[in-house]
């Protein structure tokens, strides 16, 4: 989609301000226009945030405004402080002049998808936005950010937060525009976020909802809206078929996000202070071996089969035995564990799985254990970086570690460090390690990886 999309629709908004909608206070946004939210949204916290935020000041902010437009607009100021009320500064606001009282009438309402559909946008997209969105059309970003008791500089931080388009004044925003800078504004205000944080839950939301939004509708929605009769099109398929999904697909997101957040939540407490920020993890990397040949081989439907299959047999092994999925980049997947024990598992899992699969080319694992950052759901560090370099070097369909990884499994009693450490009356090891030759490795010096293994008998 075009970036002269109103910014709901730029890059997954829409499941960005839903998703923003329940993690913050689950109402459905106010006004006679708004549809009747999901009954899953009801009784979920934060409350308090978004109540804070119905009389919240001005919040300041820098930079330039992102959804500026020129002097005509009444964004001359567009940094400017708005005063909560009908005039801002005393300047001249068209947004004024059009709307003293934002809330539209009914023919209003039907002009301004007249204008949409004017100004070349699909008359059916305009009729779906507003199905998703749950509201029409009504404010500009200036008329927004000033009923919201934002400042324009704020609001527009918020909103390239959440990967929205810039749009000028085009009147684009709708009532769950407005909501969602009260509630992220009245977290600020209220001292539970600072306006940094604020602005990362921001980023971090729209992040994760727009390639969610992106998935779901390129690959759920585009399947199942094949004509069931000769003569339809697809888009007349899309409507009923939205209509029926939106709310179920809503309540199921809410539901994996409280699940999630349960667990992150739960992950943190019983951490040390010291770990909650930087944590001894065990990070590995699992990498398809001549990915690159293959792209030149296989048709797009087959490699975008392959990539999904492979995606999905990773994320699967390793959810199930304890693992944590950070990403997945393609021929490539990048996962944490709490401790050399799981990661190890998780690890040589993955190439049995995958050794099993006629259809999938071999598979290289690295993994490392070490102190690593965590910040928005991803991980950052020396040892992360170890764990792709060791990938980068493995064996195909085989597992190498580096010296810290070998020495934790060591002391858990999951592996012996040599043959020696042996004897008839000792446990069964899990595993088995071989020291590899030491080697330089770029960026990280010389380091000495083991080749991990399951022990056999």
């Amino acid at each position: 989609m075009d970036n002269d999309s109103p910014p709901p629709n730029a890059s997954g908004g829409e499941a960005a301000s839903d998703g923003a909608r329940a993690a913050s206070g689950g109402d459905s946004a106010s006004g006679d226009a708004r549809a009747e939210g999901s009954g899953g949204a009801e009784g979920s916290g934060g409350a308090a945030g978004s109540g804070g935020a119905e009389g919240s000041g001005e919040a300041a902010g820098g930079g330039e405004p992102a959804f500026s437009g020129g002097p005509e607009d009444g964004a001359d100021g567009g940094g400017r402080e708005p005063d909560g009320g009908g005039g801002a500064g005393g300047e001249a606001d068209p947004g004024e002049n059009q709307d003293e009282n934002p809330d539209p009438d009914p023919d209003q309402d039907q002009d301004l998808g007249e204008a949409g559909v004017e100004s070349g946008e699909h008359p059916l997209a305009l009729r779906l936005e507003q199905l998703i969105l749950g509201a029409p059309r009504r404010y500009t970003p200036f008329q927004a950010a000033r009923t919201a008791g934002v400042s324009m500089d704020l609001a527009s931080r918020f909103w390239r937060a959440m990967g929205f388009a810039d749009i000028g004044q085009a009147k684009a925003l709708t009532e769950a525009d407005v909501l969602a800078l009260r509630r992220l504004a009245g977290l600020v205000e209220a001292g539970l976020l600072s306006e940094s944080m604020a602005i990362q839950v921001a980023r971090s939301t729209g992040q994760t909802t727009a390639r969610l939004a992106d998935w779901q509708t390129d690959s759920f929605l585009e399947g199942l809206t094949e004509p069931p009769e000769p003569g339809m099109t697809r888009a007349e398929v899309a409507y009923p078929l939205v209509e029926l999904l939106l709310p179920e697909l809503e309540e199921f997101l809410i539901y994996v996000w409280r699940r999630q957040v349960a667990a992150a939540t739960s992950r943190v407490v019983q951490s040390d202070d010291e770990e909650a920020v930087d944590r001894r993890l065990a990070v590995g990397f699992a990498d398809l071996v001549g990915f690159t040949r293959l792209t030149r081989r296989l048709e797009e439907e087959e490699l975008g089969e392959l990539v999904e299959a492979f995606e999905t047999t990773a994320a699967d092994q390793v959810a199930a035995y304890g693992g944590r999925l950070i990403k997945t980049l393609g021929d490539e997947v990048l996962f944490v564990a709490d401790d050399p024990g799981t990661a190890a598992e998780i690890g040589i899992r993955l190439i049995e799985t995958m050794t099993g699969d006629e259809t999938m080319p071999a598979l290289r694992v690295g993994m490392a254990f070490g102190t690593v950052t965590t910040r928005m759901g991803d991980v950052f560090g020396t040892t992360v970086n170890l764990a792709s370099r060791l990938t980068s070097i493995a064996p195909r369909d085989a597992v190498l570690v580096d010296g810290d990884f070998a020495e934790a499994l060591g002391a858990a009693g999951e592996a012996p460090l040599s043959e020696a450490d042996v004897d008839a009356t000792a446990e069964k090891y899990r595993f088995a390690l071989q020291p590899m030759w030491r080697r330089p490795v770029r960026g990280l010096g010389v380091v000495e990886p083991w080749l991990l293994s399951r022990r056999e008998g």
